[in-house]
């Protein structure tokens, strides 16, 4: 039977992910695979090798694959890395944050959240009096991006701050690892953490967990769960070289491998950063020459989404203006601050200047 033509997108997704794909990636998935066959996983392997040199040159660190969102991926460390006696500080500035302390308390894991606000920064300051207050603290917890305002926290100073302690860290680097330059060394994280329909550009249906392997061999036995028994995932990958405990996503894993190539041919990590670092400095130049005011400040701004204050006209509604956008090719976010009232959008994926300079001029045309 013939294949039929691949439909194109009616229109471009301007999220922090999932996000627009290449037409490429998509058709990667068109083929089937046997999950015990070596040719698919000698892929798997190829692909936690590369997260690996993603993500460090010296450290002995290893990648472990996970089926689900990213949240699952969090739920999976920190319900397999803090054992029953452990106990973990969240420094939240974001909804994100948040998800991950909400993941402690639902695994009655001992909790620490240091709550600096939606549109605060993680101030280190404020972290070193709490970890000298509490020596039960074991474990630190932070996002790096968050995209609920698409502020960037500074992971190398928490980083260096939480090591002084001795404490285990773990990074949600979701919705930057593959699109902002990172290393597990100078951040001195034991678990990164992020998903395959992010920077990196794949289609959702996995995550995956970058960690140091003494840190995660020392789990053993530790998980709260038996599917995300992140342990018993690495472990078997590494005894059966790229075999999943449970059914993987077969036609997802292919994809990302392919969005892997993608992100090579591009010029790697840099040049992809570079590219949504122009995205948004075309964005935020473009909305404000419109009238429209960013959430933060430029300094603190990721370029991977960015928050715009909702206008103040009174006949204003978000869901008329999101609507709008779509019929005319564009999805973008809702706001996610309970403070401001917000829109986002995001810069990430198969987006160019020309998709920006397109959607600022119906922007235009919409006011």
């Amino acid at each position: 039977m013939a294949s039929p033509e691949f439909p194109e997108n009616p229109y471009l997704l301007l999220t922090p992910g999932p996000l627009s794909s290449s037409q490429t990636v998509k058709s990667a998935m068109l083929r089937d695979w046997c999950t015990w066959d070596k040719d698919y996983n000698s892929i798997v392997q190829e692909i936690r090798a590369e997260l690996v040199s993603l993500a460090t040159r010296n450290l002995d660190c290893t990648a472990v694959l996970m089926q689900g969102s990213g949240t699952f991926c969090l739920e999976s460390v920190i319900g397999t890395a803090l054992g029953k006696e452990d106990k973990l500080l969240v420094l939240a500035n974001g909804a994100y944050g948040h998800r991950m302390a909400k993941i402690a308390r639902h695994l009655d894991i001992a909790l620490t959240v240091i709550d600096f606000g939606e549109t605060g920064a993680v101030d280190p300051g404020q972290i070193e009096p709490a970890l000298q207050a509490d020596p039960t603290i074991t474990h630190v917890a932070v996002v790096h991006c968050e995209t609920t305002t698409g502020r960037l926290n500074d992971i190398v100073a928490i980083g260096k701050l939480a090591k002084s302690f001795g404490k285990t860290y773990i990074v949600d680097a979701m919705s930057s690892f593959g699109g902002i330059a990172m290393s597990m060394e100078e951040m001195q994280a034991d678990y990164l953490v992020s998903s395959a329909n992010k920077c990196i550009q794949g289609v959702p249906g996995f995550g995956f967990i970058i960690a140091r392997r003494e840190v995660i061999e020392s789990t053993a036995g530790q998980a709260r769960s038996l599917s995300l028994d992140m342990y018993e995932q690495w472990r078997t990958m590494e005894r059966d070289e790229g075999k999943w405990r449970f059914t993987s996503p077969t036609h997802v894993v292919h994809a990302f491998s392919q969005a892997l190539k993608e992100l090579r041919e591009e010029g790697g990590v840099a040049a992809r950063s570079a590219r949504y670092s122009e995205n948004q400095r075309l964005l935020i130049d473009g909305m404000r020459k419109l009238g429209f005011e960013c959430l933060l400040q430029d300094g603190c701004q990721s370029p991977i989404i960015t928050a715009f204050i909702s206008p103040q006209h009174p006949g204003y509604r978000f869901e008329e203006f999101y609507l709008a956008l779509k019929d005319r090719g564009f999805v973008i976010y809702p706001g996610n601050v309970t403070e401001v009232d917000t829109f986002r959008i995001g810069n990430i994926g198969e987006v160019y200047a020309d998709d920006i300079h397109r959607l600022l001029k119906v922007v235009a045309e919409l006011q």
